[in-house]
């Protein structure tokens, strides 16, 4: 029976998916990594946890090994380590590596956390992806602006979500930032790359040692800086009825390259056993390029999409890929989309809420899940905003219908 233990910096609401995933499966001994106490398992899973070792900083590797080895003296050897979030990939690399534990090691992770490392393995690999650089100093940023010419994106080289993420459009910008605290430093270099004019697509691959053996996409409306960039805009992700259409099943090669280059030697390992999240871009003379590829399991609400969309329980559809190694390929039979809510106005906190029962009424079955914007709530930082909805729909067209009614209907403003 392998014993995985399950990386949960806090238990939240979206992070017990995953820990109720692996509870649920049969033949696993499951324990936890968390910032939180043991009483803070939620009740109904306890039963299921055979060990539980708190820790100050789960983004400490030094800690985490320090975890796994007492879970592993206390519950028996740990199989397999997991965890959901990008930051964690870095830190149960470095626990993997310390302990000898099966899966994937700093040198594959780093290739997927560090940005312009990702780059460079993928260009040498013939994979189509913006130029960039990673630069420490002013005079390397503007030289590479020289060479490329503006707009260009800068951002850390170890970036989540588009966050710390800005479009320079003209000198002005860049000297700007260049005067900003996001200016590189020898310590803290950021990565700039060429601006790309396309629409932003994802490639969720499931690989089992290397191996695709499933894939789902997603499009962006519009794309994540994009929505950064403009306040007041709605974000929308729309995942489409069909799975075997272009310009999806176009990028598979690409997608599928990419991972090949990734994983590198460790693909026909545990290493390899993955469900990766890939962004991409496709321009309008139809090529594409890789934007960024996380080795763990989509945001936004892709995940419960996904699920909806197949029919299945995609969380612990995952929870039995890292476990076992095993997943088995399902078909869509759903269109799916998430409207993310977002305010007008330059307050600091949610003033009004209106439209929602109209917006309601107007969706019908249509509409899954929803959690609306409070009067009060404190404004968001990301473009995820203060709520959000999910649809399901027979048909593609229906599904972005419905996404334009929540977005067009439900009005939130700032105060």
């Amino acid at each position: 029976m392998p014993h995985v233990v399950f990386v949960a910096p806090r238990f939240l609401e979206n992070t017990n998916r995953y820990v109720a995933a692996f509870a649920g499966l049969d033949g696993v001994t499951l324990s936890v990594v968390s910032e939180d106490p043991a009483e803070s398992v939620p009740e109904a899973l306890r039963p299921r946890v055979a060990g539980h070792y708190r820790v100050g900083d789960c983004l400490d590797g030094a800690q985490l090994t320090v975890a796994l080895r007492a879970l592993g003296k206390g519950v028996g050897r740990v199989d397999r380590l997991a965890g959901a979030l990008e930051q964690l990939q870095l830190p149960m690399a470095a626990a993997r590596d310390a302990l000898g534990i099966e899966g994937m090691g700093t040198a594959v992770a780093r290739n997927f956390r560090d940005k312009d490392r990702m780059k460079e393995v993928l260009r040498a690999h013939d994979v189509p992806v913006a130029r960039s650089a990673l630069v420490a100093t002013s005079r390397a940023l503007r030289a590479f602006v020289a060479r490329v010419g503006l707009p260009v994106i800068v951002k850390p080289p170890a970036g989540l979500g588009s966050r710390a993420t800005y479009r320079l459009e003209s000198w002005g910008d860049l000297e700007a930032f260049e005067n900003g605290p996001g200016a590189p430093t020898s310590s803290r270099p950021v990565q700039v790359e060429q601006f790309v004019r396309a629409k932003e697509h994802t490639c969720e691959t499931v690989t089992v040692r290397g191996v695709p053996v499933w894939r789902s996409g997603t499009r962006y409306f519009p794309t994540p800086l994009e929505a950064l960039e403009t306040p007041w805009v709605q974000y929308c992700v729309l995942l489409p009825r069909e799975d075997d259409a272009p310009p999806f099943t176009d990028f598979h090669p690409v997608n599928g390259a990419a991972l090949t280059a990734l994983f590198g030697d460790a693909a026909r390992t545990a290493a390899g056993t993955a469900l990766t999240h890939m962004e991409w871009f496709l321009r309008d003379d139809g090529s594409s390029l890789v934007s960024e590829v996380g080795a763990r399991p989509p945001g936004v609400h892709i995940m419960p999409m996904m699920g909806l969309a197949h029919e299945v329980d995609l969380f612990a559809r995952w929870a039995e890929l890292i476990a076992f190694d095993r997943f088995e390929p399902v078909r869509r039979r759903w269109a799916c989309g998430a409207a993310f809510l977002r305010g007008h106005g330059d307050g600091s906190r949610v003033a009004s809420v209106t439209g929602v029962q109209a917006a309601v009424e107007a969706v019908g079955d249509a509409l899954v899940e929803m959690r609306t914007p409070k009067p009060g709530q404190p404004r968001a930082d990301g473009y995820e905003g203060e709520g959000w909805a999910i649809v399901r729909h027979a048909n593609t067209d229906g599904a972005k219908h419905s996404l334009k009614t929540l977005i067009e209907r439900i009005q939130v403003t700032y105060a």
